[in-house]
């Protein structure tokens, strides 16, 4: 299980793809989230990245907490494939985020 849903990283999915647009949007969204939820989504982007396998979650989110140094949605915006990864991260820890979009696009 991980320590953030799969419903807040899709919305960081959608805002990333549109950051030109949303970057404020989503640097606000990214600050609100818990320290739990923020290491979590950092440990989402490193599995999607392919630095942790996804049954190394919690190596992964607990290296996250323990490296935290710059404000979460500062690192993450470093990737140009920011979305990608994410997207990839959900779907090696088994949570297909395509529907989780589409769930949000539907108003869900």
């Amino acid at each position: 299980m991980i320590h953030i849903s799969a419903d807040k990283v899709a919305e960081v999915i959608i805002m990333a793809r549109e950051l030109g647009r949303a970057e404020a949007e989503m640097d606000a969204f990214i600050d609100r989230l818990n320290e739990e939820e923020q290491a979590a989504l950092v440990a989402v982007f490193w599995i999607g990245r392919g630095s942790f396998e996804p049954e190394e979650y919690a190596d992964a989110y607990r290296t996250a907490q323990a490296e935290a140094t710059t404000p979460t949605a500062e690192y993450l915006k470093g990737s140009p494939h920011l979305a990608d990864h994410l997207e990839s991260g959900l779907d090696a820890l088994g949570i297909s985020a395509s529907d989780e979009e589409d769930e949000l696009y539907r108003g869900g």
